[in-house]
């Protein structure tokens, strides 16, 4: 059994100690790859190292919403140069909106837009981060669609109820959901990973953030953890954990133009909740 975590974040501090130790456990657990996330065009260099030391991570380069206020035309150029420079870069972001506590919404926006340019133009997907902004981010990507045509992508950590996932699943994206789909009162994204085809679902941990349920009790999330997530997801849907894993590694491989040895992508197992 094989797993992709497509959302990590292991050049953060909290991992700066014991990585090595770190992907041992990713691998004991059955992690094969991991997307590496970029929340800055300063981070590139450090998750650049990260991949050369782990030949199982693959990365992306973008400008997260909550750092909008960073965004310049020269940024533009930055992000455009970066993901042309390296092989590696399968995707531009996070990028996306965040209005849970913005004054900056128009910013955002025009950051978010130039960066589904940018993904147009290279043909890569897009990485992106919505939190409480779901109806401006439909509205703003069917304007985008209309005017310059469609980009593949993931919305990211997704956790909005079974309508606005409908919404993205219209647009053509993948859902790819964290450790919020094991807690308790997490209904909505429960609900939510029911809906989902089983060719547009992903898994991701989001790590260092949101441990799943049954390891609350570390305050440090890792990829290993992923497991948990496609443990959850698969009891959600009614299939096994190994069809789970072989339906989202499949799906990452083709979003994110991976190729892992041994992947068994024809799995046949369907669920009768979604399909």
């Amino acid at each position: 059994m094989q797993l992709i975590d497509t959302h990590v974040h292991i050049n953060f501090d909290a991992f700066q100690s014991d990585i090595e130790s770190v992907a041992q456990a990713w691998r004991a657990a059955g992690v094969a790859h991991l997307v590496h996330s970029c929340v800055e065009p300063n981070e590139f260099s450090s998750i650049r190292a990260i991949a050369d030391r782990f030949p199982e991570v693959s990365f992306a380069v973008g400008l997260h919403p909550l750092d909008a206020d960073k965004w310049t035309p020269e940024l533009a150029e930055r992000i455009l140069t970066l993901a042309q420079s390296d092989a590696r870069v399968v995707a531009i972001g996070e990028t996306g909106l965040d209005f849970y506590k913005a004054d900056n919404q128009a910013v955002q926006q025009a950051a978010f837009t130039t960066q589904l340019e940018i993904a147009r133009r290279l043909n890569l997907p897009v990485i992106i981060h919505c939190r409480d902004a779901a109806p401006a981010m439909a509205e703003l990507l069917r304007q985008f669609w209309r005017r310059q045509g469609p980009v593949n992508g993931v919305m990211h950590c997704w956790s909005g109820t079974p309508e606005e996932t409908q919404w993205f699943l219209d647009l053509g994206f993948h859902i790819s959901f964290s450790g919020i789909v094991t807690f308790k009162n997490a209904h909505q994204v429960k609900a939510s990973a029911q809906l989902v085809p089983s060719d547009r679902l992903l898994i991701e941990t989001d790590c260092p953030f949101l441990t799943p349920a049954p390891k609350r009790k570390e305050r440090r999330n890792q990829p290993a953890y992923v497991k948990h997530v496609a443990e959850q997801v698969a009891h959600l849907r009614g299939v096994s954990l190994e069809t789970l894993a072989c339906q989202t590694t499949a799906n990452a491989c083709r979003l994110f133009g991976l190729s892992i040895s041994n992947l068994s992508s024809q799995h046949t197992e369907t669920s009768g909740i979604a399909s």
